[in-house]
Order: structure tokens, then sequence, then C-alpha cells
């Protein structure tokens, strides 16, 4: 009987404690939100980032810290780890595909600009040999 009324005791304390920790994560959830709309980015990095880290599957947290992220890649990162999560989230997908097409147009740009140098480059060396042989 004591040994039902402490397991019993224990179980109320971890499920107060696990409530606890989800009302304190939805409550810094809140203020990063607050503080990202305020652009207070490095302290809502810092908050978002313990969110995640005590729940790992916390997409709002992951696409908060991927639209705050610092670098391409660190945003790459983080969408993938929320689809990773939740295959079906539709934001997270668009954004990887809108990067992957940035990425895409910025490869053919530099394609077309050295296309374009060699052309020019191409037609100065041809100047250069007919103006040599009529010389």
């Amino acid at each position: 009987m004591i040994g039902r009324t402490i397991d019993a005791h224990v179980e109320v304390k971890v499920v107060a404690v696990s409530e606890n920790r989800q009302t304190n994560n939805e409550e810094l959830l809140q203020l990063a939100i607050k503080a990202a709309k305020s652009g207070q980015k490095d302290s809502a990095r810092v908050m978002f980032r313990r969110v995640w880290d005590s729940d790992r599957r916390s997409e709002t947290a992951m696409m908060w810290l991927a639209k705050l992220s610092k670098s391409q890649k660190e945003r790459q990162e983080w969408l993938t780890r929320v689809i990773k999560v939740n295959p079906n989230n539709e934001t997270a997908k668009e954004a990887l595909r809108k990067m992957q097409r940035t990425r895409a147009a910025s490869e053919n740009r530099t394609l077309l600009l050295f296309g374009m140098v060699a052309v020019v480059m191409i037609v100065l060396a041809i100047a250069i040999v007919v103006l040599v042989s009529v010389l």
C-alpha cells in the first residue's frame, strides 16, 4: 500500500512537471515570438533554441529558427528538421523549394556572365588577329 502511494505521488509529480514544462515552453515560445517581431533577433534565437532543446518536435520553434537564421545553410538545416518531424509541413517545403530556385537562378546568372566574358574575349582575340594580319 505504501509503495502504491509513493508510486502514485511520483506519477502525479511527473505529470505536473511535464505539464509545467509544456506551459513554460508555450510561455517562452510566445516571448520569443514577441522578441522576434520587435527586432530582438538574438534574444529570440536564444529563446527559440531553449524551446527546441526541451522539445525537439516543436515545429514553431524550428520554423522561427529558420526565419532568424544567420546563413542560408543554417536556414536549410532548420527547414529540413521541420520536414523530418512533419513531412506534410507545406510552409517548410515551399521555403526549401524557394531557396533551391534562388540558388539555381544565381548559378545561372554566374554561367551567363562567364559566357558573356568568354564571348567578349574571343571577339577581342579575333580582332587582334585581324589587325595584326592587316598590318
